[in-house]
């Protein structure tokens, strides 16, 4: 098996310079760099990992907690998670957490004792045990889609105020990446007022989660901009489950004056109204137009197709690993949240007719005019 003195005596160059390029401890001269490398690929040298993280305390691997697989959202993310995590040079340990707090604790200190560098966890509606794992242990953490308020979890960083009086109540210890939500609701809300109509329903997700309370807040606000008095009748909720959203849909319908258009807050809770919808013999958009939050790849297989909120969630994946990188390159620097823009599709489900000059029939239009990536201390 060959070593790394065997790569650098075929290289022409000292061990540590091997190390730095096999490492990126340390810039190399290009030709050096390929001469490395071309001597790696003729003696099939493999670096021996184990031994590397003994030394450098190091093992270039990334946790990564989402419900990939109860919830098709987050396998977009993983996918960008992992192309950004293998550019960089790292390994993906993954958990599923199932949104189950208690689950979720276990299965970040799995990941945790197997020594991973840091973590990108999309947080469940009650974060506090998991908050309080990575904070004891100083687990360089970055919370992916969800965003956690350290005062809901009773974790105030200490230069909140000397008298423990929070300045600020959603400071972070970690660093945290989402998207825009509340925004890109109220413009599905404004788009149907415009088609006239005036009873607007919400099928909304899990409540706890911060895209949940972001959403409805977005909705509240999309019906104060079109001058429509808010019913609390035509909030519902679905759980963020197809389940729930087709049980939430079917209570809607059962209204003595039922909604005449409706948005729903997630990919699965689209599928259940639509199921209820059918169920109950209601046509969309003829007998009630739908606007979803979460495109996704089937969405304009629909008949009608469905105008929607696209998230980035390949980018917002490779974002969180570039910037768990920069938190392990830095661990003092601040905490930082990173918000990026979603996209407005606009297909047909929403009683529009089918755009025309566009080869997909669909129109896309940033939701959120900018990127906003705010910084707040730790």
């Amino acid at each position: 098996m060959a070593t790394m003195a065997d790569v650098a005596r075929s290289a022409g160059v000292s061990v540590a310079t091997v190390s730095h390029v096999l490492n990126g401890t340390r810039p190399v001269l290009p030709h050096t760099r390929q001469a490395v490398l071309d001597a790696v690929d003729a003696l099939g040298y493999t670096p021996n990992t184990l031994a590397r993280s003994l030394v450098t305390s190091r093992t270039r691997s990334i946790g990564l907690a989402v419900s990939a697989i109860s919830n098709p959202y987050f396998t977009e993310i993983l996918q960008g998670v992992e192309a950004a995590a293998l550019e960089a040079g790292y390994s993906l340990l993954i958990a599923d957490p199932h949104d189950d707090p208690g689950h979720e604790r276990k299965v970040v200190q799995l990941l945790h004792e197997r020594r991973v560098d840091g973590m990108i966890v999309a947080p469940s509606a009650e974060p506090s045990d998991l908050v309080g794992y990575l904070r004891r242990h100083a687990v360089p953490t970055v919370f992916l889609d969800r965003l956690v308020d350290a005062r809901a979890t009773g974790d105030i960083a200490p230069d909140d105020g000397a008298d423990g009086a929070a300045s600020a109540p959603s400071t972070p210890w970690f660093d945290q990446v989402c998207a825009e939500s509340t925004t890109p609701t109220a413009l599905l809300v404004t788009h149907l007022a415009g088609l006239g109509h005036r009873r607007i329903a919400l099928v909304a997700g899990l409540p706890g989660l911060s895209t949940t309370s972001e959403r409805v807040s977005g909705y509240r606000d999309g019906l104060t901009a079109a001058g429509l008095a808010y019913d609390e009748r035509l909030l519902v909720s679905g759980n963020s489950e197809s389940d729930g959203a087709e049980r939430a849909t079917a209570d809607l319908l059962a209204l003595p004056d039922p909604p005449t258009a409706l948005v729903t807050a997630n990919n699965a809770m689209t599928i259940g109204a639509l199921r209820a919808l059918r169920r109950h013999g209601r046509s969309v958009p003829d007998d009630l137009a739908l606007c979803c939050f979460d495109d996704f790849a089937w969405a304009d297989l629909f008949s009608p197709r469905l105008t929607a909120i696209a998230q980035p969630s390949r980018e917002l994946g490779a974002r969180a690993v570039r910037v768990l990188l920069d938190r392990l390159a830095e661990p003092a620097r601040p905490a930082r949240t990173v918000r990026l823009p979603c996209a407005f599709v606009h297909r047909t489900s929403c009683g529009c007719p089918e755009e025309s000059g566009s080869d997909t029939g669909a129109a896309r239009a940033t939701a959120s005019s900018t990127l906003a990536e705010r910084g707040t201390a730790s």
